[in-house]
């Protein structure tokens, strides 16, 4: 990758790279790095995860955040999938090393970035050129999504059990039906993957108890 490539990178991102060979390395899919042998951003991956939440965890408690179980909900929220890709799209950053084309990766892939680039700021310029770029390029999207199957998890820990009952559609534009599971109740979802068909059942059935006084605080 040439130097004007890693510097209109860079000024996206908010962050200047010392070390231009770490930025190389957040960009690369491990199936680059398997086919030709270099190192993949899957350890950055594994490192930005642990970051990332400490992070919007801070940032949620300097807020003022007084009940635990919400602040925790948000944290989730903050840091799923959903986010983190909805921020990758917006800073028009993608793979830069990647086999087979990068519209073959899939959502994880595209959120696992943010996690990889996160990582790389914080190892090249420390936690607080990691905090600045978490809160710029993050915390946007913080609020836009929630993550019902946590939420309805934190409520039945150890008792909500999806099925999916049934797929239509063609291949290449699916369509999955999903039943969901808690305690005694149950609800229904579809969406275009198993993952929305699970959210939006999880949506469905956190509505019904929300409904029902003294079951579920509004």
């Amino acid at each position: 990758m040439e130097r004007p490539e890693l510097a209109d990178i860079e000024k996206k991102l908010g962050y200047t790279f010392r070390d231009k060979g770490l930025l190389k390395t957040c960009l690369t899919h491990s199936s680059y790095a398997n086919l030709h042998g270099t190192q993949s951003n899957e350890r950055l991956e594994f490192l930005g995860d642990a970051i990332v939440n400490f992070l919007v965890g801070e940032h949620l408690y300097r807020q003022g955040g007084t009940d635990e179980g919400e602040m925790t909900r948000q944290r989730i929220a903050a840091v799923s999938k959903k986010p983190m890709e909805a921020a990758m799209r917006a800073l028009g950053i993608g793979y830069r090393y990647v086999s087979g084309g990068e519209q073959n990766l899939g959502k994880k892939s595209v959120s696992s970035l943010f996690e990889a680039l996160a990582a790389g700021i914080y190892l090249d310029g420390g936690m607080e050129a990691a905090r600045a770029f978490v809160c710029a390029k993050l915390l946007p999207f913080a609020g836009i999504f929630r993550d019902y199957k946590s939420e309805l998890n934190e409520r039945y820990p150890h008792a909500v059990r999806y099925e999916c009952y049934e797929r239509t559609g063609s291949d290449h534009a699916p369509q999955f039906s999903v039943c969901v599971y808690a305690g005694e109740k149950s609800a229904r979802g579809t969406g275009r993957s198993k993952e929305e068909a699970e959210q939006n059942a999880a949506e469905a059935i956190l509505g019904m108890l929300r409904a029902e006084p003294g079951e579920i605080e509004s």
